[in-house]
């Protein structure tokens, strides 16, 4: 696994799915990948509207230094973790404007065999969290690109809610050690997938 480029590109408002990002990153790391981008989605929400929420605010203050993912980051990528929280089952405006920027990689078949999987939190616990992984996942299958869901390929996942489609949560709640054992079950087969791809 350690020859595998692993992107790990999140959208965040008050930090909960920067939470999950950087337990994917530490989980890929203790794998042994050598090559991560961590990145986040730019912000289009003005400052004005943001400061309206403290948490927004403060969340985006304290990662704003963190480098914007761009299609350059897809195109050099082998493996993409995304984490994004929900809107009404579906992703937000800001994770969407970076997958408008995919167009020409798409066209040149850049994006083909790209392996991916994905995490999300809403804030309630059945608040269409499957929805906007399968949102995700959609234009992944536009591109080409190898979805690598968890399924249940580890008995964590049961303990952790079940989620077939990739990991997801309850937006605030503190990652305990089976949240964090369940995404490194996912990363660990995103990469797996992936090294079999490269190879």
């Amino acid at each position: 696994m350690e020859n595998v480029k692993l992107a790990i590109i999140y959208y965040s408002s008050t930090g909960t799915n920067y939470q999950l990002s950087k337990a994917a990153e530490e989980a890929a790391k203790d794998l042994g990948v050598k090559e991560i981008k961590f990145l986040r989605v730019e912000e289009t929400v003005p400052e004005d509207i943001i400061k309206t929420n403290e948490d927004w605010l403060k969340h985006y203050n304290a990662t704003k230094e963190i480098p914007v993912a761009s299609a350059d980051d897809l195109d050099w990528a082998d493996a993409i973790i995304f984490s994004a929280p929900t809107r009404y089952g579906n992703l937000p405006s800001q994770f969407n404007s970076l997958m408008d920027t995919t167009g020409p990689l798409w066209q040149e078949g850049k994006l083909v065999d790209k392996v991916v999987s994905a995490m999300t939190s809403a804030a309630n616990p059945h608040a269409g969290q499957e929805g906007t992984l399968q949102s995700i996942y959609k234009a992944m299958m536009h591109w080409g690109a190898i979805v690598a869901n968890p399924a249940f390929t580890d008995p964590i996942i049961f303990e952790t809610g079940g989620n077939p489609y990739g990991f997801s949560v309850v937006a605030g709640k503190e990652l305990d050690e089976k949240d964090k054992k369940a995404i490194k079950a996912q990363v660990k087969r995103t990469l797996s997938v992936a090294e079999k791809i490269k190879a």
